[in-house]
């Protein structure tokens, strides 16, 4: 980490922005807070960033519809999107988009770091996007979960037949072993 990174942070929660600011500033890393998509656009406008940390939900806005934007205005910059609302559909959607990385909250100002430093200097580590059955997978187990392992019920949210779902459930758990 250099003194020269200088970070654009993204979120509308005041006091998260506050705290990572500081944080940041601990590791010799410069960082410029935006609580909008208004605030980020210009602060682009007035000068450049090596990183943004993106969260995806903005008081009704949504993180995943600025970031093209941001990244039109800026190829360069890596950013990584942060959530408290984590999915599968939405990391892949951020990915796709352009992020760099996708991270659950809460993290660390160390997991940050990693977030970028891993998949910046190793493009090839970028994760791929799940398959059609790896988010089928855990689309199931979400329902399962919710259903509290009941798995006529989950068979029923899913309108599955539960035979069915009991293979799937069988097939992926010798899958995994």
């Amino acid at each position: 980490m250099t003194t020269t990174d200088n970070w654009l942070l993204i979120d509308d929660d005041t006091a998260f922005l506050e705290i990572l600011q500081r944080a940041l500033k601990r590791q010799g890393v410069e960082a410029t807070k935006a609580q909008s998509h208004a605030e980020a656009l210009g602060a682009l406008s007035t000068q450049s960033f090596h990183r943004c940390v993106l969260d995806l939900n903005l008081a009704g806005e949504s993180g995943l519809q600025l970031l093209p934007e941001l990244l039109s205005r800026q190829p360069d910059l890596n950013v990584l999107v942060l959530t408290g609302y984590g999915s599968i559909a939405t990391a892949v959607e951020a990915m796709r988009r352009g992020a760099i990385n996708y991270l659950c909250k809460p993290v660390t100002v160390n997991q940050l770091i990693s977030g970028f430093d891993a998949l910046a200097t190793a493009p090839e580590l970028r994760p791929e996007p799940p398959s059609v059955e790896e988010m089928e997978w855990e689309h199931i187990q979400r329902v399962l979960n919710e259903h509290e392992g009941n798995v006529s019920a989950t068979a029923r949210a899913l309108n599955m037949h539960r035979r069915t779902l009991q293979r799937k459930l069988q097939k992926h758990s010798r899958w995994r072993n």
